[in-house]
């Protein structure tokens, strides 16, 4: 059954980072395994290699790790590569599929010793698991009450020591008891365009696809500094190419591909340019509220903010102000649109002596 969150193949696009590894099994064997095939993130990657060889040789479970940063850029990969360097079983789970204390009760009664445990979205876990998380967290043990009323006691159940691993596009919603409880927190950024060559190449090889260095190069721009989105589009161009009958993908195959995509040189596509253009167009550059520019766009708030907004304002396109969202010169410059003379409060507000009517 077709997946109705994708909608038409051009209309939503194909680079939206938010889209689930899972409904797209081919995507686990893009993964890399190990530290050393994890591409970019040089320095974080470093610090986390000194971690997990320390954990080793003391023969303990490595301390609590928060991932943050933007869908796709290898947040669930690298909890599974923790796990692997560290030789230790990986169980993985989201935030919002923990309904009740009972359900992290069953995971973390199960968990071997020294596992990674993974929570992706952390930030929405309920107020309830949150507190049990903690405890588990600090001491490896469990609160639980058994009975009611009167009758009712607490008892503390033991757990193996794990490692969690919480990762979240949004750190600020995170309370800070649980911040606190994490003793290493990797912050991920957008990866360089030298990184996201060698991921396109890596990615071909591991699909059997051949690709020329400048299509490689051109494919790296385009993919929003972000390796979920450069895997995706490669799958998409070596689709174009078998259609062609081409041996190898080169830089024109890939140029005409990401045109029928609909998706620029900088990995822009068109919900990217419509919110630039309703900005500049219908607000004159802003500054515009985030819900009514969603509304404009048709998207939700969190849509805009998770998933349009960081590459925009990496690249330069967009501001975040107190008073709401404004292009910036450079946006205008790409678009070829010119920018209208801004008006003044004076030329806002009527004149009681222009014989307008004032309500």
């Amino acid at each position: 059954m077709k997946d109705k969150s994708e909608g038409p193949a051009v209309s939503k696009g194909i680079v939206h980072p938010e889209k689930p590894l899972e409904e797209d099994g081919r995507d686990m064997a893009l993964r890399p395994r190990n530290l050393a095939e994890f591409q970019g993130q040089k320095a974080m990657k470093d610090n986390l290699s000194v971690f997990i060889q320390a954990a080793r040789e003391r023969n303990e479970s490595l301390d609590h790790l928060f991932l943050i940063g933007p869908p796709g850029l290898g947040k669930t990969t690298l909890a599974q590569v923790v796990a692997n360097e560290l030789g230790v079983d990986f169980k993985v789970t989201s935030a919002p599929a923990l309904e009740k204390p009972k359900d992290l009760a069953g995971i973390l009664t199960t968990l071997s010793e020294k596992s990674v445990f993974f929570i992706d979205e952390i930030h929405r876990l309920k107020p309830a698991i949150e507190e049990m998380l903690y405890i588990a967290m600090e001491d490896y043990e469990l609160d639980w009450i058994i009975g009611q009323g009167p009758s009712a006691r607490t008892i503390r159940i033991p757990v193996q020591p794990f490692t969690l691993v919480g990762a979240t596009t949004r750190a600020g919603n995170v309370s800070s008891p649980l911040i606190s409880r994490f003793g290493i927190t990797c912050r991920f950024s957008f990866y360089l365009e030298e990184d996201m060559e060698a991921i396109v190449r890596r990615s071909a090889g591991i699909l059997a696809v051949k690709i020329e260095d400048e299509a490689a190069a051109l494919l790296a721009r385009s993919a929003r500094g972000t390796p979920r989105v450069a895997n995706r589009l490669l799958r998409r161009i070596r689709d174009f190419a078998q259609i062609k009958e081409a041996v190898v993908i080169t830089k024109e195959i890939v140029g005409e591909g990401l045109s029928r995509l609909e998706i620029d040189s900088l990995g822009l596509e068109r919900y990217d340019r419509d919110i630039l253009k309703i900005i500049i167009e219908r607000y004159n550059g802003g500054p515009v509220g985030a819900e009514t520019l969603a509304i404009s766009i048709g998207e939700s708030v969190d849509t805009l903010e998770d998933y349009y907004e960081p590459y925009l304002i990496q690249a330069g396109f967009i501001q975040r102000t107190p008073r709401g969202r404004t292009v910036t010169q450079q946006a205008y410059d790409y678009l070829r649109l010119p920018r209208r003379q801004q008006r003044t409060q004076n030329d806002a507000s009527p004149s009681q002596d222009s014989g307008e009517l004032l309500f």
